[in-house]
């Protein structure tokens, strides 16, 4: 957005895997997408570099770690190609890049990121926005699914991530949906894709909870990107959709323990909503800390989701349930 918006002439276009690519179909600030399909091996990397044949690119942003940046900025053929500091990748990335952004100690992940407007003489925006767009026909289907629920407030749960290690015991969720039922008169929607890990997750909650949730699992990311937007509350391991939720508005209890939450947790807002199980007891939250912890999802327990989904009824839940448009959030 900050690319776009200190100079609108500026075409930019993202390079993303399948999923991330979809969450960027309508945003306003994007002009195109590739997408990398980096699963599908030697393919994926010949059919990234048919798609940049005939494209001028001037300049290069590479915000990642791994090796997998490198395609991208070795096919755009761009005079100027900005990295991550060295000390901040691996595999040797750094040696495609011919800038990097200064080094500085580990940050937010978030924080890091806008590092690479100031090689550019941007300014850091303030305040941030993400602007996630949806269409028409989207805001029609939210409206029809939405409208059909109960007046009440509606909560989602998400129930899985990219790495099983991140993942809360389903079992937990069941106890979980069941006592948002009861407290809150909560409608309890299941929130995800259609992976092996949710759908085994879907089937222990529907299963262990006397409140059946709706499940709304399905292999749309539009879909669940619109159904986060029409939540009340979403609670979340450390998945894209918690980050969506932050960027969209809707508060998010998040819940981490093998991953740091000072590090990849919401940023700025929803932090009174973390549930930290990564961090040990009298322990600073530390965002240089980027090792993984093992076994610490299942140290939170339902009681403790439980308080912060009481705190983010006191403080940013409110009547009358209405499941709206949330743009104006977005900042």
């Amino acid at each position: 957005i900050a690319l776009k918006d200190a100079d609108r002439a500026r075409r930019i276009t993202l390079v993303a895997e399948p999923a991330p690519a979809q969450v960027l179909r309508e945003h306003p600030s994007v002009d195109h997408v590739i997408v990398f399909h980096k699963k599908a091996g030697l393919r994926g990397i010949h059919r990234l570099r048919d798609d940049f044949r005939g494209r001028r690119v001037d300049l290069t942003l590479n915000m990642q770690r791994h090796f997998k940046g490198v395609f991208p900025v070795f096919f755009s053929g761009a005079p100027v190609r900005i990295g991550l500091d060295p000390g901040k990748v691996r595999e040797g990335v750094w040696r495609f890049s011919n800038h990097h952004i200064e080094p500085e100690p580990w940050s937010h992940t978030q924080d890091m990121l806008l590092r690479f407007l100031k090689p550019l003489g941007i300014p850091r925006p303030d305040p941030l926005e993400w602007r996630i767009t949806f269409s028409e026909a989207e805001r029609g289907h939210q409206s029809a699914f939405f409208g059909n629920l109960p007046d009440a407030p509606v909560v989602g749960l998400v129930l899985g991530s990219n790495v099983a290690r991140k993942d809360w015991p389903a079992e937990r969720y069941a106890e979980l949906a069941d006592a948002l039922a009861s407290r809150h008169g909560a409608t309890v929607l299941l929130v995800g894709g259609p992976g092996e890990r949710e759908l085994a997750t879907a089937a222990v909650i529907l299963r262990g909870s006397e409140t059946k949730p709706i499940s709304t699992l399905a292999d749309d990311v539009r879909r669940m990107m619109w159904t986060v937007d029409g939540c009340d509350l979403l609670v979340s391991p450390d998945s894209g959709p918690l980050h969506l939720a932050h960027a969209l508005g809707v508060p998010v209890v998040g819940l981490y323990g093998h991953t740091n939450p000072a590090r990849v947790g919401p940023y700025e807002r929803f932090r009174d909503l973390l549930v930290d199980a990564y961090h040990d007891e009298g322990e600073l939250p530390d965002p240089r800390r980027t090792k993984a912890r093992e076994g610490r999802m299942q140290l939170i327990t339902t009681s403790a989701v439980l308080e912060r989904v009481e705190r983010a009824f006191d403080g940013y839940v409110s009547a009358p349930w209405r499941h709206v448009v949330r743009q104006e959030k977005q900042g």
